[in-house]
């Protein structure tokens, strides 16, 4: 698999458990109905979800990831 496909795979992982995660505590918590539920979940993960990112440098391609809650960009082996 290569270094693009993970940060891909990685993307969706990251997002989709927030969103689904989110979506469930969007409808016990809220007052929020039927549109608004997937919509809240959607803007909260987007924001939440770790980024990953493929950059290119001399020793090869390398994987990146940057998330709200780390400090700086983390190296992902």
């Amino acid at each position: 698999m290569s270094k693009q496909t993970k940060s891909l795979v990685f993307n969706m992982l990251g997002f989709l458990v927030l969103f689904i995660a989110l979506r469930f505590i969007v409808a016990t918590y809220t007052g929020f109905t039927s549109w608004q539920i997937p919509l809240a979940a959607f803007v909260v993960a987007t924001i939440l979800a770790p980024k990953f990112q493929v950059v290119r440098t001399n020793e090869g391609e390398k994987l990146f990831m940057k998330w709200l809650f780390i400090k700086g960009v983390k190296e992902i082996k």
